[in-house]
């Protein structure tokens, strides 16, 4: 959840601290901190509530000639937001540093062994027992490494840790449980962060760290260990990422510049991945060979956005296959799904490292269940622990409302949907041909929703001086307004609602006045004729309704108030360009009511604890 860095290097250690914590802002953001030492050896701790502008200000008198330091932006999940909760901790003699993102769920006793033995805590946090830990064990082992793996040998839950002593400098140790690091390999200089954002600017090769690895780093050297000390071979990773993909470029939110990214980001799903040759649709080897099997059922995992990708996935698949398809929020399944050992289960998680999705991942695979990951980071957990995987391709992204990587979470869940309509005869070959075909005009489709924001920034201002806002949809358009009312509610705090069309009246119509705008999904499907009766439905309860509906529709006029238009096309592909005009309608009312779009409060964008 929070944002880690580590360097040790040849730089101005304390601006490269900065610099990383700013490219990680979008992982916490309730308060930062760095701990960098000096020429005398002396650990210096700065920290401040707020965003890393806070912290920044505090440095301008202070310039610390240093070597190596770490530092952390927090999103609070134990302790309130306070400068003392603040990361970096510090032992009781304030020769150790750490920075953690994880829960110890072991914290009191800990606590309490550790306060008997005379240590004393200063925070409310977690976090701070490591501090004291490896402080304890210092004291014996006279070694970094050694006393940070002893501690967390004793740690129940998940960290990802990373320390300094006094002592020993410009070394820094790093160890990972349930939580992300990666290792950036520079030369005469090497980083530790939650995130590849974090210092891609100085260095684009990569060490991905496996659950249980501690590794010790210098400026020169890097090495690597399993949980019982073994030395352990890894293998540097180069990323195509460019720093300017993780920059607004210009735009003045992350979000809306990652909103522009996608016809280039629908593009990258797709590449590869379909032959314009023999119009076929092709994974890597491994992926095929899973996808060769003969399941009894599929089972899609997910959280947030990820789950209404799922939903929506369920639908492509259950239309063009006899296969039954299940969907599970991930904190659910982890506890209550059941499988077998002719099951599919698919994971879908941006980061590749949502602790609900990575547990249930392992669940399933104990169950007996084939794994796949659908994830946008090469290298995260979640690639190494499915049973093979599938990449978004859609670089960096900042932005804590997921935009791109939704869209593209759709595009390879159609692409699924078409590679196991091979096996069934619910689409013919002409078909199969023609949404090969069209899926390649969606960059164009998107950016004929960008030529319309006039429009949306019309019905975006109404929204932002209403309190409540209804989505309604059918088949496929139920998950899309489902991720409508998400958008909303995350980025401009409108209370948002998504509904299948047909329950209205089952109950939600108790909260419609004439204050509620209804925004209604609609497409000339085998539906349409149904949603337009529950259009009349609202209307005759006296709210607005705004259509989202295809360019060539002229009977919706008849129904609706507003209406904003999508290029008119076959459903499946309608989705896309669709979701965009969504995600802009949220966008623009975020910003009418001046919400800080990039940090919603209370959210980040990498669930990373339970």
């Amino acid at each position: 959840m929070c944002g880690i860095i580590g360097y040790t290097g040849y730089r101005n250690t304390q601006n490269v601290l900065i610099e990383c914590l700013k490219r990680l802002e979008y992982r916490g953001y309730d308060s930062a901190g760095i701990c960098l030492n000096d020429t005398d050896s002396t650990l210096h701790r700065i920290r401040a509530v707020g965003e890393i502008d806070a912290l920044e200000q505090k440095l301008q008198s202070i310039d610390y000639t240093s070597s190596f330091g770490i530092g952390h932006t927090r999103w609070a999940t134990h302790g309130a937001v306070t400068e003392n909760n603040a990361h970096p901790h510090m032992s009781c003699d304030h020769a150790i540093a750490i920075v953690h993102n994880g829960i110890i769920e072991n914290f009191k006793t800990l606590r309490e062994t550790l306060e008997k033995k005379g240590h004393q805590f200063q925070s409310n946090t977690d976090s701070e027992i490591l501090a004291h830990l490896i402080e304890e064990h210092y004291k014996i082992e006279k070694d970094l490494k050694k006393s940070v793996a002893v501690s967390v040998s004793e740690i129940k839950g998940s960290y990802a840790l990373v320390a300094m002593s006094k002592d020993e400098p410009g070394n820094i140790v790093a160890a990972r449980k349930d939580s992300p690091l990666v290792i950036g390999v520079g030369d005469n200089e090497n980083f530790v962060a939650s995130d590849i954002p974090a210092f891609l600017q100085y260095t684009k090769r990569i060490i991905f760290l496996d659950e249980g690895d501690i590794a010790e780093i210098d400026a020169s050297t890097i090495h690597v260990f399993t949980a019982d000390g073994k030395d352990k071979k890894t293998e540097i990773k180069t990323v195509s990422w460019d720093i300017q993909d993780a920059e607004k470029s210009g735009f003045d939110h992350y979000m809306l510049k990652e909103i522009y990214d996608q016809p280039e980001s629908v593009m990258e799903a797709l590449r590869g991945r379909i032959s314009d040759f023999d119009y076929a649709i092709s994974f890597p080897d491994n992926v095929e060979t899973i996808l060769s099997q003969s399941f009894s059922s599929i089972h899609l995992v997910a959280c947030g956005t990820s789950y209404y990708a799922a939903l929506l996935g369920k639908y492509l698949i259950e239309s063009v296959t006899t296969i039954p398809v299940a969907v599970s929020y991930a904190s659910e399944y982890r506890f209550f799904g059941k499988n077998n050992t002719h099951s599919l289960v698919i994971a879908i998680t941006q980061s590749g490292e949502t602790a609900d999705t990575l547990a249930a991942l392992k669940e399933a695979q104990r169950n007996g269940a084939s794994t796949l990951a659908i994830t946008n980071i090469i290298g995260s957990t979640v690639t190494r622990l499915a049973d093979g995987y599938l990449l978004m391709q859609s670089g960096p992204e900042i932005g804590v409302a997921a935009t791109k990587t939704f869209t593209s979470q759709i595009m390879i869940l159609f692409l699924l949907s078409l590679y196991f309509s091979l096996g069934y005869d619910e689409i013919g070959a002409d078909e199969f041909h023609h949404h090969l075909q069209q899926l390649k005009t969606l960059p164009r489709n998107i950016r004929r929703i960008f030529d319309t924001i006039d429009d949306i920034k019309q019905v975006a201002k109404i929204l932002s001086k209403t309190r409540s806002v209804f989505f309604i949809g059918r088949g496929v358009w139920y998950p899309l307004a489902l991720e409508g009312a998400l958008k909303l509610k995350e980025i401009s705090y409108v209370h948002a609602e998504g509904f299948p069309a047909g329950e209205l009246k089952h109950g939600p119509f108790a909260l419609l006045t004439k204050e509620t705008p209804v925004i209604a999904l609609t497409h000339r499907g085998k539906t349409y004729g149904k949603l337009i009766a529950n259009i009349g439905e609202i209307k005759a309860r006296g709210p607005m309704v705004i259509a989202i509906a295809e360019d060539t529709d002229e009977d919706i006029e008849k129904y609706a108030d507003m209406i904003l238009r999508y290029p008119s096309d076959t459903e499946m592909e309608c989705i896309v360009p669709a979701t965009v005009i969504l995600q802009l309608l949220s966008y623009y009312t975020a910003l009418y009511r001046d919400c800080p779009i990039d940090k919603p409060r209370n959210l980040a964008k990498s669930v990373t604890v339970e």
